[in-house]
């Protein structure tokens, strides 16, 4: 028995041995022969070439995957490189335009020691407003260490602001000329027409409406036109006179012709005020 099935096997193999050698010799004759390869050639061939297919697609997704994950992250990455970089970008802008902004305040303000006399000045930067008292006041940051008092005058990048109505020791708040309360002081103020004659009066009140400061009830006979200036006329003695404070915009004659109310624009739009200078009497 075990001899027959060695002989089986041995007959098994000779003729695996000669249809192998039988496919390979044919095929090399087709090959030399370029004729069109046997049928079961051609099968064999599609089936490796499928196999082929199955086995290194999958690969080549993967890979394509592997790649397409690394350009993401790498455009993810540099996308938050230049995102920081803009952020850095914008926030320089910014700082730079506050600055050149605070810079021409600032220059504007030192034109303002050439309208005082016997007063020296001290500048401050504006540190907090108020949304419910925007247009009646602000908080500056030099206070009595810096020899700042109340009533002190206060003036603005172009004109007279206000004056000091508290003051801390590193802080004081400014009573702005459109503060419409009625505990507001009234600042005494002066028109100068083109002839040098005057118009003495005070400030009434401020119309938000119109951003305009009026001075009314004015009895006074000399002639004022828009464009006259208006400056404080140191009356009273607790402002300095000659601080400029806008220019009259309109005359309006009352109803019955015997008072005059006139509308004055501001020389400083007290919305944006980012500094200011106050004057301090010389002892």
């Amino acid at each position: 028995m075990k001899k027959l099935l060695t002989s089986r096997h041995l007959v098994v193999l000779v003729v695996v041995v000669m249809v192998t050698v039988g496919v390979i010799t044919f095929s090399s004759r087709t090959r030399t022969s370029q004729e069109k390869p046997a049928l079961p050639m051609r099968i064999a061939s599609d089936v490796s070439t499928w196999v082929s297919e199955v086995v290194t697609s999958p690969v080549k997704a993967v890979g394509n995957t592997y790649n397409a994950m690394t350009q993401m992250f790498d455009v993810y990455e540099e996308n938050e490189r230049l995102n920081k970089k803009v952020n850095q970008l914008a926030a320089t802008q910014v700082q730079l335009q506050n600055e050149q902004h605070e810079n021409k305040a600032l220059k504007k303000q030192l034109k303002i020691d050439k309208t005082l006399t016997d007063y020296s000045i001290v500048n401050a930067a504006v540190i907090a407003r108020s949304p419910s008292n925007w247009q009646s006041q602000l908080i500056i940051n030099r206070g009595s260490n810096a020899g700042l008092k109340k009533s002190m005058s206060v003036m603005g990048a172009g004109g007279m602001i206000g004056r000091i109505s508290e003051v801390d020791t590193t802080s004081a708040k400014v009573e702005l000329l459109s503060d419409n309360s009625q505990t507001a002081d009234r600042f005494a103020i002066r028109v100068t027409n083109k002839n040098n004659q005057t118009v003495d009066g005070i400030v009434a009140k401020f119309d938000q409406t119109k951003n305009q400061i009026v001075m009314s009830k004015i009895t006074s006979k000399t002639e004022v036109k828009p464009g006259d200036p208006v400056t404080t006329s140191g009356l009273g003695g607790i402002t300095p006179s000659g601080l400029y404070v806008g220019k009259v915009n309109k005359v309006v004659e009352s109803d019955y012709g015997l008072t005059r109310t006139i509308y004055i624009d501001p020389a400083v739009d007290y919305n944006n005020i980012p500094v200011v200078s106050v004057a301090i009497p010389e002892s």
